[in-house]
């Protein structure tokens, strides 16, 4: 018996030191909590947006803002937490995503979410040239500005929305898995700066998935001594990346809303609706009936 439990220690430390080993090769570096940084990985819609065939004409879109209209905290089951549950910067990814639309042939896009800053500068730059340089008028050019508004923002942040877990345990050997699925949800509208028209409107899920998967050993080794060992991972899908994936799908269903009501068109009409349709099956369709 006595040999069994040294036993059962030498190799609970070796598993131990396996684990502190691994954790030190984090990143290929001696600490794991440096890590070098890394581009944004593309996700298929992502990659969608970027291969999309250019317009017949760019377009000049503006965002103010899209802010979290969900007012979810993160939730935390020991202690009250005033994080929220998605990030507050949105806009700035809404504007990164229509940027790469086409590889950059798609939207002009103007500052608007920080547009008092512009002003501001441009102010400055125009007072120096009138004191210094003996300007009578502003040398800047006009800002340009937007034909449509792009509004909206995250609207819905379900937590729990299913949960679920298997375990089995068989002479003190056991492994347990749990699985958790939030829901978040993105509007996005097109609005005409002309007429106050809501051009297209577009409202976009996705599931933020979390699991977790846990294995254990507990067993008597002699009539006193008990060897137990535990070992585990969770796996939690970013947020962020969650809510950048859905306004991506977004941007993609308003391109093609906007494309089925002739607010824009494809330079290559065939090329156009075969990447849509590539996709997205029941947009061909659709344009079948409505053009039927």
């Amino acid at each position: 018996m006595q040999t069994k439990f040294f036993v059962g220690r030498k190799l609970l430390l070796i598993a131990a030191l396996g684990l502190v080993s691994a954790c030190s090769r984090v990143g290929g570096l001696a600490d794991p909590d440096v890590v070098s940084p890394t581009i944004q990985q593309r996700t298929q819609t992502g990659l969608a947006l970027l291969t999309l065939p250019p317009p017949s004409e760019r377009i000049d879109v503006a965002v103010y803002s899209f802010e979290d209209l969900t007012g979810q905290q993160r939730e935390n089951e020991n202690f009250s937490s005033f994080s929220k549950a998605v990030g507050q910067g949105n806009a700035a990814v809404l504007v990164d995503i229509l940027t790469e639309v086409g590889n950059d042939s798609w939207f002009n896009v103007v500052e608007r979410t920080e547009v008092q800053s512009l002003l501001s500068e441009r102010s400055l730059i125009d007072q120096t040239n009138t004191q210094f340089r003996g300007a009578k008028r502003s040398l800047l050019p006009p800002i340009r500005f937007a034909g449509i508004l792009l509004k909206g923002g995250i609207v819905n942040y379900d937590s729990n929305v299913q949960t679920s877990g298997i375990g089995a345990r068989m002479l003190g050997i056991g492994e347990t898995v749990e699985y958790r699925r939030d829901e978040v949800s993105v509007a996005l509208r097109a609005v005409s700066v002309a007429t106050g028209e809501v051009l297209t409107s577009v409202t976009t899920n996705k599931i933020v998935y979390s699991a977790l998967v846990q294995a254990g050993v507990f067993k008597f080794v002699s009539t006193d001594r008990i060897l137990e060992f535990e070992t585990g991972f969770s796996r939690n899908e970013p947020v962020g990346l969650a809510v950048r994936q859905a306004i991506e799908l977004a941007v993609f269903e308003m391109i093609k809303e906007g494309e089925l009501k002739n607010l824009w068109q494809f330079a290559d009409p065939a090329a156009g609706s075969e990447a849509l349709s590539r996709i997205n099956p029941y947009t061909a369709m659709r344009r079948g009936a409505m053009n039927g």
